[in-house]
């Protein structure tokens, strides 16, 4: 697979989680108003954060490691490079569409 697929790959399947997570987030909070005060609440979240750090981390960097380790360094650092340059463009195009989504010109 040439490295340019497989970061738009990783980078879709990172893009993917985020949404599912923050899907989870926004409508686990909206079903449950006023959140009891306990501390399962903060143990969850802490959870839920090391887990989507690896997790995202696994996606992003596995392979680039991987690769790095087998002798291919300058396919390890192309396919980082290009996998976070996806994500910046992914990440461009969210930020375009929340200003024009709630920007009273538009």
């Amino acid at each position: 697979m040439n490295i340019a697929k497989r970061a738009l790959i990783d980078a879709i399947s990172t893009t993917l989680y985020i949404i599912l997570v923050a899907s989870f987030m926004f409508y686990l909070q909206t079903s449950m108003p006023k959140a009891p005060d306990n501390v399962l609440i903060p143990i969850a979240m802490l959870l839920l954060f090391v887990f989507s750090a690896g997790l995202t981390g696994a996606l992003v960097f596995g392979k680039p490691i991987m690769l790095y380790f087998d002798g291919k360094k300058k396919e390890a650092v192309l396919l980082i490079a290009y996998t976070l340059g996806i994500l910046f463009i992914i990440t461009l195009i969210v930020f375009i569409f929340l200003l024009a989504y709630f920007s009273p010109a538009f």
